[in-house]
């Protein structure tokens, strides 16, 4: 008869901690949306559908957020970025220097640089980073904008699709990428 007496109390607590769970639950699921409906944005900004959107939120994952990070698809969309811009630079012009070959690749894949493109995009929105970390600074700002071309060059399987939604993305000219 005594254990019968706390049942209420149990009964009520244990209602409220349900409750309270399901809210946590209803938060998280409109953050998720919100993050959801902005990748669906952002990839029309670009102009590329992303077959495997998991990459484009991992694009959109700064290393301060969670393990699953940008860091990867970063390293790989700086080496499409530099790839192109070589490409690009040398089929107009076969004679160029490797010293102008370098600094083109410096001008449109450095960090102020590709920032600035971020900003643009407006990715310091859109990117998941840790409460302590600035999603404005440059370097979050680089890292994710260089993760979105290494999630399409994962995405659709060669470095030319990355190629070419860093030139849409840029006005498709080497003097004013990024």
């Amino acid at each position: 008869m005594h254990l019968l007496r706390g049942f209420p109390f149990l009964f009520f607590f244990l209602s409220l901690l349900a409750l309270s769970q399901q809210m946590g639950a209803a938060e998280i699921h409109l953050s998720s949306s919100s993050f959801s409906a902005a990748l669906e944005t952002l990839q029309e900004q670009i102009g590329y559908d992303f077959q495997r959107v998991y990459l484009l939120r991992r694009a959109m994952t700064h290393p301060s957020y969670s393990l699953e990070n940008c860091r990867a698809l970063s390293i790989l969309g700086l080496s499409a970025v530099e790839a192109s811009a070589a490409l690009r630079l040398l089929l107009n012009d076969t004679d160029a220097s490797a010293e102008t070959v370098s600094r083109r690749i410096a001008e449109v894949s450095g960090v102020n640089a590709c920032a600035a493109s971020g900003a643009r995009l407006g990715l310091e929105k859109i990117v998941r980073v840790s409460p302590g970390t600035n999603s404005s600074s440059p370097a979050v700002l680089c890292a994710a904008i260089r993760a979105i071309f290494g999630a399409v060059a994962v995405d659709a399987g060669n470095i030319d699709s990355a190629g070419n939604v860093f030139w849409n993305v840029h006005g498709g000219s080497a003097a004013t990428a990024m």
